[in-house]
């Protein structure tokens, strides 16, 4: 499910800043997107898990005397409901985030880990759509940077695929407005002006250039010797 970046002025808080809100800097919020993935990433988990649980409930009530199959069935039941339970937790606590400077992905339950992708060094990004991710409206990412970081190099089951799409896109190529500076935001060192090129003034307008032409030195005179004594060309 995709939550809105910004949040209501007064009442609860926004469900993306009770989990993701202490990875941002101030200056990056509200972020520019804050999602989970699509539900649809639980399909398979659940898929897998409704046979065992069959079987496991089945094995439970076949035959309550006989301990070694109740046994067993309680013991698929329970495994199975942990299973689900982690697969949800999973999907629960996963975000993935887009500021105006990078690009997060949170993930773990009880240890969170956190990758990030600097806007700069994204130099492409790939949507795809798959015909089922058309019908439930779900679609993947593909991140390609300089340094590339597999942990965010694919994102997949994101919802709303298309709108974060066109989102991301403009932030990133269009018009949005990435920040620039440094990989933390910092502003970039100017440059110094080559000689003989214009260098801005104080009130905006450039400065005229410094082209005076170079004299060349005159090498120091060699003395000479002259009846014991040394003279310099050209003086007494």
């Amino acid at each position: 499910m995709s939550e809105p970046a910004p949040g209501p002025a007064g009442g609860s808080r926004p469900v993306w800043s009770r989990d993701a809100e202490k990875y941002l800097l101030p200056e990056e919020q509200p972020p520019v997107v804050a999602t989970r993935r699509h539900w649809a990433v639980l399909v398979g988990p659940v898929a897998k898990a409704v046979p065992v649980l069959a079987a496991g409930g089945w094995l439970l009530v076949r035959d309550p005397d006989d301990r070694v199959t109740a046994s067993i069935g309680l013991v698929l039941l329970v495994g199975v409901l942990v299973f689900l339970a982690l697969r949800i937790g999973e999907w629960w606590m996963r975000h993935f985030i887009v500021t105006k400077r990078r690009v997060l992905l949170t993930t773990g339950i009880v240890v969170r880990t956190v990758a990030l992708l600097p806007l700069r060094r994204i130099t492409d990004l790939t949507y795809k759509e798959t015909l089922v991710g058309q019908l439930l409206g779900y679609g993947t990412f593909r991140f390609e940077s300089a340094g590339q970081q597999q942990a965010l190099s694919e994102i997949t089951y994101l919802p709303r695929a298309g709108v974060l799409y066109r989102d991301v896109s403009d932030l990133l190529f269009g018009g949005g407005g990435a920040d620039s500076g440094d990989d933390e935001g910092n502003p970039e060192p100017e440059q110094p002006a080559a000689r003989g090129q214009r260098r801005p003034t104080g009130d905006g307008g450039p400065a005229p250039a410094d082209t005076a032409p170079i004299r060349p030195s005159r090498p120091p005179a060699r003395p000479r010797r002259v009846a014991g004594r040394r003279v310099r060309d050209g003086g007494r």
